[in-house]
């Protein structure tokens, strides 16, 4: 298992839960440097997982918590792949 300091070495998500009053767009873009930040060979639905049992006594409310369960959510959902297809319509 990767220790919390290794899957927030930033202190990211740390730090939102800390931050009075931030919004749900501050925190989408803090979970964004957070996931890009995140080493590749980490998996990132394990990561989100094991930071949200970390922070399992913040509210449900906190908005960090619900943008990191719509991290989870989204990782689950398959996404198409490819660039832009153009059909014929002859």
């Amino acid at each position: 298992m990767t220790t919390l300091a290794e899957l927030d070495h930033k202190q990211l998500i740390r730090e939102a839960y800390r931050i009075e009053g931030i919004t749900e767009s501050q925190c989408r873009s803090i979970f964004l440097d957070w996931a890009l930040s995140l080493p590749a060979e980490f998996d990132n639905r394990s990561a989100i997982t094991q930071i949200m049992a970390h922070y399992s006594r913040e509210p449900q409310g906190h908005p960090m918590t619900q943008v990191l369960q719509q991290g989870l959510d989204e990782s689950i959902r398959p996404r198409r792949r490819g660039g832009w297809r153009s059909r014929s319509r002859d």
